[in-house]
């Protein structure tokens, strides 16, 4: 995941421990929670199809710090509105076809509807649109048509038809010695970066592949024993103008990573 692809740009939202795709069925499993929870089916997408409506729940580990409004202006180049207007499959493995069990990804293409925010200096002007690298199916029983959703825990699963706020930061090109070269691309921060935001109201519209009302949001920011540190949870209910004014007045801290992100890129040659 996180690789440019057909010239635009893929987004990463987090490294996940479930991996990516290709990743075998019982692996999967073993590393997600083994919570299912039973939702109604609100996307558009074409590919919502399957018997099951049951969504597997996954953990994953930030790729950067993403609670606070410190931490977006951190390590965010922009906070932006984005909608997801497309999505495609991403098939399974030869291996995994074989076998009868797997994951299926998907590739969700999100439109820029708005830059609520940017980073003084920001290496790359925000996206206009991005294909973002999203969670898929797990297929079981030999058939790819027995599928359940995956999400990850607390986050959107971003789907057609919904809107959200999401926090990116440009990466350079990067490589390591056996790990091959990974290319400059758009990243989100980690879970706290990207929220649910339809009807221009944030918390309201998509989470874990089940529609959240703002009521709902609202209720569990205020059961959260981390509210006070989580950017999303004191935005509940709350419209984008509330998010910018907390934006502009927070500072950012100072870290080798921050500083980091104005370096060359790596030359891989």
């Amino acid at each position: 995941m996180g690789s440019t692809d057909g010239g635009e740009v893929t987004v990463n939202r987090r490294r996940l421990t479930v991996a990516s795709l290709g990743v075998s069925a019982a692996l999967t499993a073993a590393l997600f929670t083994g919570i299912a929870l039973s939702v109604p089916d609100h996307a558009a997408s074409a590919h919502q199809a399957g018997p099951s409506r049951d969504v597997l729940i996954g953990h994953g580990a930030d790729h950067l710090p993403s609670q606070s409004a410190q931490d977006w202006v951190t390590y965010a180049d922009h906070v932006v509105v984005a909608s997801a207007v497309s999505d495609r499959e991403v098939p399974a493995s030869t291996q995994e076809l074989e076998r009868g069990e797997g994951v299926i990804g998907r590739t969700v293409t999100l439109k820029v509807d708005k830059v609520l925010w940017s980073r003084d200096g920001a290496a790359q002007p925000a996206p206009a649109t991005w294909d973002y690298s999203a969670m898929g199916w797990e297929f079981t029983d030999g058939s790819t048509d027995n599928r359940t959703r995956m999400a990850v825990a607390e986050q959107p699963r971003v789907e057609v038809g919904h809107t959200y706020i999401m926090a990116l930061t440009w990466e350079q090109q990067q490589c390591a010695e056996g790990d091959g070269v990974q290319p400059a691309q758009w990243r989100g921060l980690g879970e706290g970066s990207e929220i649910p935001f339809d009807d221009a109201v944030i918390g309201n519209g998509e989470l874990e592949g089940r529609t959240q009302t703002t009521q709902q949001a609202k209720s569990a920011a205020a059961d959260a024993v981390d509210a006070d540190d989580s950017l999303e949870d004191q935005m509940a209910g709350r419209t984008a103008d509330a998010l910018i004014h907390a934006l502009v007045t927070a500072q950012p801290a100072q870290t080798a990573q921050q500083s980091a992100r104005n370096a060359l890129p790596a030359d891989c040659g």
